[in-house]
């Protein structure tokens, strides 16, 4: 099968219980199939848990979920040497981390001493645990969630974690005929034993190693560049993308484009990502705030304004 081919029946699986949401769906998987993680960035009783888990089924991996809270410590993620009286010996006791799939429950509930704990785990894909350094699974993802709109006794994400995030996405409301057909397939309960799982981690891996083999024109390459140089010199940004921002534009656009059924990159790709990985990414300046302008305005701005290269397929082909 394909990467195309995994991706519908991934998207036909997630379907049978998350409704009207397949881009967020699409999205989230072009992020795991780029070794990324998710941050999902909305309001309460969206979907957002009832997503994740539904994806880790269809995905085939180990799944475990971790409630953020004031009082976590590092210690509850990562996890800790604890004494056996039995054995009169200490022992690793491996934290949730250690899993394919991560769900971050109300990630910005954590006071900042916890959050930085997962830095290590997202970026280097390892934990140290009191001088003991070990490997996490192959693949691991962290799906995080957070709400907007509550304030008390939250902690605002930094933006060194922000960036370590390969996409952010908001599930949104439902439309009315949405939400009537939510309420008559999953009223009465959620049935997740529907879900099959359509991989596994190692068909994962096997996608990741694939999608490296497509190719970029230097059109497109260029296309990448100059978009993300263009939120570092925007009179509205404080702080455009960030070089990981580039790289995971050019490692996004890859992986969609295999997901399309492609061996190769077009502007559309980049087009069709270019929001949801660049938005958590830009901070707007004071001037930019008080004139009540969004990221999301100003990146479809830039997305406008940049000049759109010209692509054939025989440029890809004859290499």
């Amino acid at each position: 099968m394909t990467i195309s081919d995994y991706t519908r029946r991934l998207e036909e699986e997630t379907e049978k219980i998350i409704v009207g949401k397949r881009r967020q769906v699409d999205l989230i998987l072009m992020a795991i199939f780029s070794g990324g993680h998710v941050l999902l960035n909305d309001l309460p009783g969206s979907g957002k848990t009832t997503l994740v888990k539904t994806l880790s089924l269809a995905l085939g991996c180990d799944f475990r979920r971790l409630q953020f809270t004031p009082d976590l410590l590092p210690s509850d993620i990562v996890g800790m040497t604890v004494f056996n009286q039995k054995t009169s010996d200490f022992e690793l006791v491996k934290g949730p981390v250690h899993t394919n799939i991560l769900l971050a429950d109300e990630i910005n509930r954590a006071i900042p001493r916890t959050q930085s704990a997962l830095l290590e785990a997202m970026e280097e894909k390892q934990t140290t645990i009191d001088g003991t350094t070990l490997p996490l699974p192959e693949p691991f993802v962290v799906l995080a969630t957070q709400n907007p709109v509550e304030r008390e006794s939250t902690f605002m994400l930094p933006a060194a974690q922000m960036d370590r995030f390969f996409v952010c996405l908001s599930m949104g409301y439902p439309t009315a005929r949405e939400e009537e057909q939510i309420l008559l397939s999953l009223g009465d309960g959620i049935p997740y034993e529907q879900v099959k799982a359509v991989v596994s981690p190692e068909i994962i891996r096997q996608i990741r190693e694939e999608t490296t083999s497509v190719q970029v024109s230097e059109h497109c390459l260029h296309y990448m560049v100059d978009l993300v140089q263009r939120t570092r010199n925007c009179e509205w940004l404080e702080q455009g993308g960030s070089p990981r921002a580039s790289r995971s534009l050019y490692q996004g656009g890859k992986t969609y484009a295999a997901m399309q059924g492609r061996d190769y990159v077009i502007p559309e790709d980049i087009q069709a990502i270019w929001e949801p990985v660049m938005e958590h990414r830009v901070v707007l300046t004071g001037e930019a705030r008080f004139q009540k302008k969004t990221p999301k305005q100003i990146l479809a701005e830039i997305l406008e304004q940049t000049e759109v290269p010209p692509y054939r397929k025989e440029l890809f082909h004859d290499r």
